[in-house]
């Protein structure tokens, strides 16, 4: 059975992967230092050994002589659950949010413990949240997670490698005359996604992991799935 590991996601993908139009993501590669020159290796002098492609290491090496290894983040059976930006509520609060209904008839909720009944509320759910202090989604516990994925694949590649189907997959929505210009909707998704990409890249950092920068990134290809029986009342 796979590893149960964490994921983040912001507010637009989770509301993505709950529309059921995200199936996939790109994570980048970080190079470790090439001892030879003291600076991380540049994406377009790297390449891959083949063979490590979809395995548990993946042999990178930088050309003409320094080679090194790198572990995927996750593998194929990996269980992920998915860190969102979230609030934890008592029921009393929870009314006060919701107009007196209580948010357990409304939407998913956990409850944290007898002692402490409430619910744990979503970002993505709220259109206009300005009433809820929301905690970063790296401090959710896994006992909030409501979206479960399984790892159905993990590759290493190049960031400008995508196709059409890997923009759709990773959440892009086209308007619907854009299938009309089959010249054009692969245009039209890539501007979608490259602005999507650049804007989670700092500023500082575009040059080496923007889109134009072309890095080496993991693809992540998922499932969503149900919470894993024996994960009930851990976390």
């Amino acid at each position: 059975m796979g590893r149960e590991l964490p994921i983040l996601f912001n507010t637009d993908m989770v509301r993505a992967i709950l529309d059921g139009r995200k199936k996939a993501t790109r994570r980048i590669v970080k190079f470790p230092v090439n001892t030879f020159t003291n600076k991380p290796p540049k994406a377009q002098h790297v390449k891959v050994y083949g063979d490590t492609l979809y395995g548990e290491m993946v042999h990178f090496y930088e050309e003409p002589f320094y080679s090194f290894y790198i572990k995927p983040p996750y593998r194929t059976g990996d269980i992920l659950y998915v860190r969102e930006t979230w609030a934890f509520n008592s029921c009393i609060e929870c009314a006060w949010y919701e107009d007196e209904s209580c948010m357990i008839d409304k939407m998913p909720t956990i409850h944290k413990d007898s002692e402490s009944e409430g619910c744990y509320m979503y970002r993505a759910d709220y259109p206009h949240p300005d009433r809820v202090v929301w905690r970063p989604s790296i401090h959710m516990p896994k006992a909030a997670a409501r979206i479960w994925l399984k790892v159905t694949d993990v590759r290493v590649e190049r960031l400008q490698n995508m196709t059409l189907d890997d923009f759709l997959n990773e959440g892009v929505i086209l308007r619907p005359e854009a299938f009309d210009y089959p010249k054009t909707e692969y245009q039209q998704a890539l501007e979608i996604f490259k602005d999507i990409w650049d804007s989670t890249i700092p500023k500082a950092k575009r040059s080496e992991y923007g889109w134009d920068a072309n890095p080496w990134v993991w693809v992540i290809e998922f499932e969503k799935c149900e919470k894993p029986k024996e994960t009930y009342g851990k976390g």
